[in-house]
């Protein structure tokens, strides 16, 4: 036991702290799209300067460069607008700067294992906790030569780093890599340029509470009613007072639009985003806004009437019902959904199969969902699984984070809580403990569904295994009971199984075998003669 890693606490996933409806624009006339593209044309010009504005600042970015930046933008805009624009140029850089730290930290993993390796005598066995040497001297040689290929890119991207440079591509550097495989991708040149120059155009505005319906800027209406507060140079398009433009088309939120409604009666911040989807030749408008910070409910609430644990896969997630004392309850449930098609796709299928999810632990009458808190982020590099490349390609197309984000923001509408446990060894010790046991001619248990059972029992705090050993004293329970579902306070612990009619095995036939865990009725020492009433008569004497 030595060797184990410790296993963390489980713990209640906070909910979501903000919230974001979308509904597509339906009924915009040719003027309408016509300004739209303007707006967001001149508006992205403006992002992409600012942008090179701030990453050229770097580390000595404060107020008084954020004030000049905004300054500048006004001009070309409005206030509101630059404050827009200044705000997305300082989340990206920040995006950016977290994302460069992750890649030193792969770049650090990778350098440490090749390190290690070559340290190692060929053909050396490794361990769970250290990796052997390489298995030929090609391989070796090969590893050594990318040693110094990540080192320098290390060192490059420490050195970025300490001086505040970041990368930034407006659009996506997958999209920009994809103008080089136009035919892999199956598009065009203009259909790429299209959405190219669509994904670079700018019509987002943060909202502001007390001002009307929560957004001066891209103002929505309780009945569904646009407007939009034009830049400067754009001021000759407008067909509303104060330089605005009204769209024709409206919009109605199906989901959640009570919600949003009350938010823009009230005057309260609502953030809106207008894009074009130039696969389908459609705008949609997304609104979102925060919500006040929720405590979650206590450990033991969420454990009080059993819960459902979950193990996450790359195409299906396996689940299993347990009460309160962690018994498995019925039978697996699998929900399966496909990681193949575009992004929008993925996303249906992952939403669709937590959908059938919540609604099944919403029939079992449970209060939460124990999911492993699983981060894959330093398990998918090359050089911790080797050859290994349909596994890592696995583990690199299962979407833990979208799927855990997801979980939440849906647990939480429905009333049901999410228990992150620790990962560390549930599918070993669940397909250990428990795929025999629940395996009988009628259901075939797989290891997932016997690690979705090790994962609830970690959520509900009890051990992973069946039972406990038993006390060390002549194998008795002078100790201490032996079951760990069954405590020493809990009534009739001791008492008869319920009587199950027909057949049960071979050598006992129906009818028989009544008393078979009736200790009392045992012919075993210490049992009959101190809880029976009776009394041996005394031999008579004349015989």
């Amino acid at each position: 036991m030595g060797g184990l890693r410790e296993v963390g606490p489980s713990f209640v996933v906070p909910g979501p702290a903000g919230v974001a409806v979308r509904d597509r624009l339906k009924g915009l006339t040719a003027a309408d799209e016509m300004v739209l593209r303007l707006v967001g044309e001149h508006l992205g010009t403006l992002a992409s300067r600012d942008l090179k504005a701030r990453c050229q600042a770097g580390l000595d970015h404060g107020s008084r460069q954020w004030a000049e930046r905004k300054r500048i933008l006004t001009g070309e805009s409005s206030s509101r607008w630059a404050g827009s624009i200044t705000k997305a140029g300082n989340d990206q850089w920040a995006l950016a700067r977290r994302g460069q730290l992750a890649h030193i930290q792969s770049l650090e993993a990778g350098v440490r294992t090749i390190t290690h390796r070559l340290s190692q005598p060929l053909g050396a066995k490794g361990s769970k906790q250290a990796p052997g040497g390489y298995g030929s001297r090609r391989e070796w040689f090969a590893k050594s030569r990318r040693l110094h290929v990540l080192s320098d890119r290390l060192k490059r991207e420490r050195a970025d780093r300490e001086a505040g440079r970041v990368r930034v591509v407006r659009g996506g550097r997958a999209l920009l890599n994809t103008r080089h495989h136009l035919e892999a991708a199956g598009l065009t040149e203009v259909q790429w340029r299209q959405r190219w120059q669509a994904e670079r155009w700018l019509l987002a505005a943060d909202g502001e509470s007390g001002k009307r319906f929560g957004n001066e800027t891209l103002r929505v209406s309780v009945d569904g009613e646009i407007s939009i507060k034009l830049p400067a140079p754009l001021a000759t398009h407008a067909n509303a007072p104060h330089g605005r433009y009204t769209l024709t088309g409206r919009v109605q939120f199906k989901h959640r639009g009570s919600e949003w409604a009350d938010r823009v009666e009230a005057n309260r911040a609502v953030a809106y985003r207008i894009f074009y989807d130039t696969g389908r030749g459609r705008w949609y408008l997304t609104a979102s806004w925060q919500r006040p910070t929720v405590e979650p409910i206590p450990l033991d609430a969420a454990r009080a009437h059993g819960l459902i644990g979950v193990d996450t896969n790359a195409d299906h997630l396996a689940a299993y019902a347990l009460d309160r004392h962690g018994n498995p309850v019925g039978n697996p449930h699998r929900f399966s959904f496909g990681l193949t098609g575009t992004a929008d796709h993925r996303d249906a299928q992952v939403r669709h199969a937590i959908t059938r999810l919540l609604h099944w632990a919403q029939q079992r009458g449970v209060a939460a969902i124990a999911i492993e808190n699983l981060d894959f982020t330093a398990e998918k590099t090359r050089e911790k699984h080797g050859r290994r490349t349909r596994f890592r390609q696995l583990i690199s197309g299962m979407p833990t984070s979208k799927l855990r984000a997801r979980l939440i923001s849906m647990a939480a509408e429905q009333g049901l809580a999410i228990v992150a446990v620790d990962p560390a060894y549930t599918s070993t010790w669940g397909a250990q403990h428990w795929q025999k046991p629940l395996t009988s001619t009628r259901r075939k248990t797989t290891r997932h569904d016997a690690a979705a059972v090790a994962i609830g029992r970690r959520a509900l705090g009890h051990p992973i295994r069946r039972r406990t050993a038993p006390p060390p004293h002549d194998q008795s329970d002078r100790a201490g009971h032996r079951s760990v579902q069954a405590p020493s306070g809990a009534p009739g612990r001791e008492g008869n199984r319920p009587r199950i009619p027909g057949p049960r095995t071979r050598s006992v036939p129906p009818g028989c075998g009544a008393n078979a865990v009736d200790q009392n009725a045992q012919h075993r020492s210490g049992r009959s003669a101190e809880h029976e009433s009776w009394h041996q008569d005394s031999l008579p004497l004349s015989l």
